[in-house]
């Protein structure tokens, strides 16, 4: 019998998201792949690939003889991610499959196939991660990688910091709790590859801020006003302060975010295990 899929993505999947996400990956990808560190000739699993973009970009750095997989639940991520390829030419370079991270979409002859498995962003959506690294570890071969990438929110610091923010990001993370989820498993990634029997861990950062001057690093703080704006309601259903306040915090932050010197610190968490012989 199929497991469950108890997930809770509070995001969505709306076009203001799907955009967000999007330019995100512009920013974030070509960092992520020098952390995932292919070689070449690798086959990828990529479990909860949404838009696929990184999973596109995790088959080129394959080269010709890797392939990829993208697995995504979302129906509504997964027709835009076929679209996209499609539109820059990739339709036939990488498969993409509707499925649960909980219970992967794989072929009998697939399990323990792939050199790589990678998900990024998706366990700290779930109230019990361990399941999904199993899954991904069984999917890898002997001597193969599996790749985890995830938040730490407690991380996330402002300097100097924008009057009321850090009450509403902490509310924010709150929204986690409320369903189950885990606002801090980046910290956890290497204990859950050693639950799952993973062997040779590592673990570090991928940074994911900047401070003003920089190109990004508008688009970085309009990436965190994005998401406090996406997870509004919730936010305001912990009832940590009054909706004026969530507002003039959030119109702070951007004016903060214009201020010669401010400053985002930002690191996402990531860890690896080897599958033993």
């Amino acid at each position: 019998m199929p497991v469950p899929d108890h997930s809770q993505y509070i995001h969505g999947s709306h076009p203001e998201e799907q955009a967000r996400l999007s330019l995100m990956n512009q920013v974030m990808n070509p960092r992520c792949l020098a952390a995932i560190g292919l070689r070449g000739g690798e086959r990828v699993l990529d479990v909860a690939s949404g838009l696929g973009q990184l999973t596109r970009a995790l088959r080129q750095a394959a080269g010709p003889n890797g392939a990829a997989l993208g697995i995504e639940r979302d129906l509504a991520q997964l027709a835009q991610a076929q679209a996209l390829a499609a539109a820059e030419g990739q339709a036939q370079a990488v498969e993409f499959r509707q499925g649960s991270a909980l219970t992967l979409p794989l072929q009998p002859k697939e399990w323990g196939s792939f050199d790589v498995a990678h998900t990024r962003f998706l366990l700290e959506h779930l109230p019990d991660p361990l399941p999904v690294v199993q899954q991904m570890a069984a999917a890898v071969r002997p001597g193969g990688r599996v790749f985890l990438a995830d938040d730490d929110h407690e991380m996330l610091f402002c300097c100097p910091e924008p009057p009321g923010f850090m009450a509403v990001w902490r509310a924010y993370c709150r929204t986690y709790d409320r369903l189950g989820n885990d606002p801090y498993i980046g910290r956890r990634l290497p204990g859950l590859l050693h639950e799952a029997g993973l062997a040779q861990l590592r673990n570090g950062f991928i940074f994911f801020g900047g401070c003003h001057g920089q190109p990004e690093f508008a688009l970085l703080c309009q990436n965190l006003h994005g998401i406090l704006v996406g997870a509004r309601e919730p936010i305001l259903q912990t009832f940590a302060f009054t909706e004026g306040y969530f507002e003039q915090a959030l119109r702070d932050f951007m004016a903060w975010a214009a201020t010669p010197g401010a400053a985002l610190w930002y690191p996402i968490c990531y860890a690896e295990g080897v599958r033993p012989a």
